[in-house]
Parts: structure tokens; C-alpha cells; sequence
């Protein structure tokens, strides 16, 4: 930016200059042309009056006085021509010359120094337009046009302002968001946690206030009580781990690994809801598939998903798991056979803390959010397709 506007200067500094020195050349060129025009008529006078009163003499013998080198300047002074006094046509000329040059040089200077208040007058206008500008956007005034699409480095200056506004802009309107995401998250939050420890402590006041319960009562409570602690402690994992993600300070180590060992790691992850409620799995897929992602956050998202599907299937219900891959992407595809989603529901079901009309009790409505958000975070993508009461299909896809 410094040397282009050094470059600038230059080339104006080099034309006003060759323009100063054209002119001045010209002007020498006519200066000379017109002394050297009145010496000639000068000597052409002498000439004549020498052949009209000598008309005997020889045109060689006046070529010879005129070539004659001797310079007898005593001679001119009887005849009122010295330094000081040449030819009156030249000195006449000369006056004029000299006033000539005077006035172009006070005409250059004049236009160097217009050009220069010009330039002056225009930087200061548009200093103070920016001032106005930059109090504007620390007032938070947003709504303001400073595109410019002139040349110069004020004009850059403004262009910059504009992109850093448009940024301030869509922050403060994000800071705005955040903050309404912020309130109906905590409200989200504090009403998942109230439920269960709401029936954690009915629960336990039961036992207190029983100490004859019959074992198999208090067994039911106990076993109630550690499901309550599980989901409150899936809540708060998952909590953590969306805060990680909207924090952006999840960082992903990818390497290539088998779909099948996260697939494995997946189910691993979900087996013990899945034998309480007898829900068969199915595999299928070619082994030799690999994936470049995160090992760890991919079985993550995998078991929010097949923890959805076993959730919304029946007892002795079937999930499916196929993985393939062609020269577009990579594919994975989980189906159950439980009691879909509504129409009304499905384009919400990756929204956090949401819960369709057919969630189980259980269900949070945080894990498919996150699951999502992982996927993303990798580039991916995660469809929903689902029927009432035939079931549900979660696409998953990875461009190569």
C-alpha cells in the first residue's frame, strides 16, 4: 500500500514536472528563434545600406567582414550596443520572456498548491466523515452506508469500516440471540433437572418415611432413583459437550478408522437399554470401510442416534445399521421399526431440548442436537425420514 502510494506520487510529481519543462523548453526555443530573427534583419539592413551607397564593393568581401571572428566590442559602443543594451527588439522581448516566465511560475506554483489544498480539503472531509462514522458505530448505530467505491486510501479505509461494521453488526445481533437462546436454554435446563429430582426426592421421602417398606417396594424406588441419576447425568454430559461446541473449543483429531469399530463402540455404548427392553440390532456393511474423522466424537453422535431409535421402538423392536460408500460419499443409514415421528415433529428434532408427542419419559431432547452438531463440525450432513407407526430413518453422509 506504501509503495503504490509512493508510485502515485511519482508519476503526478514526473508529469507537472516534464509539463513545467516542456513549456519552458518551448518558450527557450522561440526566445532564441525570434533573437536569432531580429539579428538577421538587423545585418540585412546593414547590408542593403552598404550596396546602395558602396555599389562597387563585392558580395565576397561583405561574406568575409560577416565570417570575421575579431569581437571589437568598443566599436558597438560608439553606436549605443554593449551588455547592457543590445538590439531594442530583443531587449523588448526579453522583458516580455521574463514577465512570461514569472507568470508560469507563479501559475505552476499556484496550481501545485491548489492541487495540493484540493487533496487536502477532500482527505480532511472524508477524515471527518469517518470520525462520524466510527461515533456512530460506538453508539452501536449499525444502520449506516459506508461503502465506497473510489479509489485512494481513505476510500480503503471506509471500505474496512464497512466490513468491520457489517461484523460488529451481525455480533451484536448474535450477542441479541445468544442471549434469548441463553434464557430459554436455562429455563430448558432448569426444568429437565426439576422433574427428576422432583421425583428422586418424593422418592426417597417415601423410603425415609417408610423403614417398614417391603423390600421389593423399596427395590422399585432404589432402582428408580439410580434411572433418575443416569438421565440427569446424560443431561449435564451433554450439556458440557454442546458448551464445548458453542464454545469453539472442540478439537477434532482425525485419522482414518473402520466404520465398523465405531459402529461397535456405538452399540457397545447402548446395551443395556437395549437388553432392557429386548430390541434387536442389525448390522450390515462392507468391513474394509473407512472414515477420516474423529474416532471418539463419531461414536459419540452414533449413540445419540441408536439411543433415539431404541427409545422410540417397542420391546422386541429392530434397529438396522447399514454403512456403504461410492465415489461421491460415504453413507451411514440407521432404521427402526418403532412408532415414527409426526410430520409436525420431524423438522424439529434436531432442535436442543426438543420433545416430540411420542417421546418416552426418558428422552431429554438434548442428544439428537448433538449429535448433529458433531456430524456438522466433521462435514457431514443428517436427514430424518420417518412414518407413523412404521418407523424412522436417520441418513447420515460424508463427502469424499
Amino acid at each position: 500500500m506504501k509503495n503504490k502510494r509512493i508510485k502515485k506520487y511519482i508519476v503526478s510529481f514526473l508529469i507537472l514536472l516534464i509539463t513545467n519543462i516542456s513549456l519552458i523548453f518551448i518558450i527557450n526555443k522561440y526566445e532564441y528563434k525570434t533573437y536569432t530573427n531580429n539579428y538577421n534583419n538587423k545585418i540585412n539592413i546593414i547590408i542593403n545600406n552598404i550596396k546602395e551607397k558602396y555599389p562597387n564593393i563585392k558580395e565576397s568581401d561583405i561574406i568575409e567582414i560577416l565570417n570575421t571572428e575579431t569581437n571589437n566590442i568598443d566599436i558597438l559602443d560608439k553606436y549605443g550596443i554593449n551588455d547592457n543594451n543590445g538590439i531594442i527588439e530583443n531587449d523588448k522581448f526579453n522583458n516580455k520572456i521574463t514577465i512570461i516566465f514569472l507568470l508560469l511560475t507563479i501559475l505552476f506554483d499556484i496550481i501545485i498548491i491548489l492541487i495540493f489544498y484540493i487533496y487536502d480539503k477532500n482527505n480532511s472531509k472524508k477524515i471527518n466523515e469517518i470520525t462520524k462514522m466510527i461515533s456512530k458505530i460506538n453508539n452501536r448505530q449499525f444502520d449506516i452506508d459506508i461503502n465506497d467505491f473510489k479509489e485512494g486510501e481513505l476510500s480503503i479505509l471506509k471500505n474496512e469500516i464497512s466490513k468491520t461494521t457489517t461484523m460488529l453488526r451481525q455480533v451484536a445481533d448474535n450477542s441479541i440471540k445468544d442471549k434469548i437462546n441463553l434464557k430459554d436454554s436455562l429455563g430448558d435446563i432448569s426444568h429437565q433437572l426439576k422433574t427428576p429430582l422432583t421425583s428422586i426426592t418424593i422418592m426417597i421421602d417415601n423410603i425415609l418415611d417408610n423403614p417398614d417398606m417391603d423390600e421389593k417396594t423399596r427395590k422399585k424406588f432404589l432402582i428408580n432413583i439410580k434411572r433418575e441419576i443416569i438421565n440427569i447425568n446424560f443431561l449435564v454430559m451433554s450439556l458440557l459437550k454442546l458448551s464445548k461446541f458453542d464454545a469453539n473449543v472442540v478439537k477434532f483429531n482425525k485419522e482414518e478408522v473402520y466404520i465398523k469399530d465405531i459402529i461397535k463402540e456405538s452399540i457397545k455404548n447402548v446395551s443395556m437399554i437395549k437388553e432392557l427392553k429386548n430390541i434387536s440390532i442389525k448390522v450390515s456393511g462392507d468391513n474394509n470401510i473407512k472414515l477420516l474423522c474423529d474416532y471418539k466424537w463419531q461414536v459419540e453422535s452414533i449413540t445419540n442416534i441408536l439411543k433415539n431409535s431404541i427409545e422410540h421402538t417397542d420391546e422386541y423392536g429392530i434397529v438396522e445399521i447399514n454403512y456403504s460408500e461410492n465415489k461421491l460419499y460415504t453413507r451411514i443409514l440407521i432404521k427402526d421399526n418403532g412408532k415414527g415421528i409426526d410430520s409436525e415433529d420431524l423438522s424439529h428434532i434436531f432442535d436442543r431440548f426438543y420433545k416430540g408427542k411420542k417421546c418416552s419419559e426418558d428422552s431429554i431432547g438434548i442428544g439428537l442436537s448433538l449429535s448433529k452438531t458433531i456430524i456438522e463440525k466433521e462435514g457431514g450432513s443428517i436427514t430424518a425420514k420417518s412414518t407413523p407407526n412404521v418407523g424412522t430413518i436417520f441418513t447420515i453422509k460424508y463427502l469424499k
